[in-house]
């Protein structure tokens, strides 16, 4: 047998793929796994498994002077590695987290250091120490109002109704939050269903109009009939 073998070294507390020359004696190999596996050479038991997925035993290296060639050692087989004294040593121990004495906080105390995670969110105002956008500061209530409905729109001067239809909902690039483009039944408006530049609706210059949803009421608003005097009459 000539070359090197890839295989897996076991212990309690490790698990690695090593290249092994089988020219070595039993002897020599516990030299080198005892800082692979932290077991004293004069305390380790080894064993030969047939392969990760089967640990048939195959051989026990139970005679120093022999060379690994002579248990008929080959590619991919687990040389297991075990401590005939594990009180004497660390064996097992390292990943026993339950001996770990736990740094603990409670949250008192950790709200009163400056050198956490919490306090850097504080000084940088990340995630809900930010400070709100005015937009968020002024979020309005949804909006339940569509467009084609019938309207009628609060007017500050007593005894006038301004009624039309919706024609647009939405955002606008003139002002901030959601705005109701009405036409208006009668010339009571202000544009064509443009501002500035931008189109949202049309309609007839000076029946279009932009309001804030609170002043739309929408519902069963027919058109107003024209109420004449008799000598108005024609």
């Amino acid at each position: 047998m000539s070359g090197f073998l890839n295989v897996w070294v076991k212990s309690p507390d490790t698990h690695s793929e090593r290249r092994i020359d089988p020219h070595l004696t039993v002897e020599q190999l516990k030299g080198k796994l005892e800082p692979i596996t932290g077991i004293s050479a004069s305390n380790q038991i080894i064993t030969l498994l047939q392969s990760e997925s089967d640990p048939t035993v195959i051989a026990a290296f139970d005679d120093d002077s022999k060379k690994l060639g002579y248990y008929g050692l080959r590619d991919w087989q687990v040389i297991k590695v075990d401590d005939a004294n594990p009180a004497a040593s660390f064996t097992g121990q390292l990943n026993d987290y339950s001996q770990v004495e736990k740094f603990e906080l409670s949250e008192r105390e950790y709200a009163s250091r400056n050198d956490t995670v919490l306090a850097f969110k504080q000084r940088n105002k990340i995630g809900r120490f930010s400070e709100k956008s005015e937009e968020q500061e002024l979020e309005e209530p949804p909006v339940d109002i569509t467009a084609g409905s019938r309207c009628e729109v609060e007017s500050s001067e007593s005894g006038l109704n301004k009624r039309g239809t919706v024609r647009f909902v939405g955002p606008t690039k003139f002002g901030k939050g959601t705005w109701v483009g009405i036409e208006y039944d009668e010339p009571f408006g202000k544009n064509d269903g443009s501002v500035q530049g931008e189109r949202y609706f049309s309609c007839r210059p000076l029946y279009g109009a932009f309001v804030k949803p609170e002043r739309v009421k929408v519902g069963d608003y027919p058109m107003l009939e024209l109420d004449f005097d008799e000598d108005e009459e024609i």
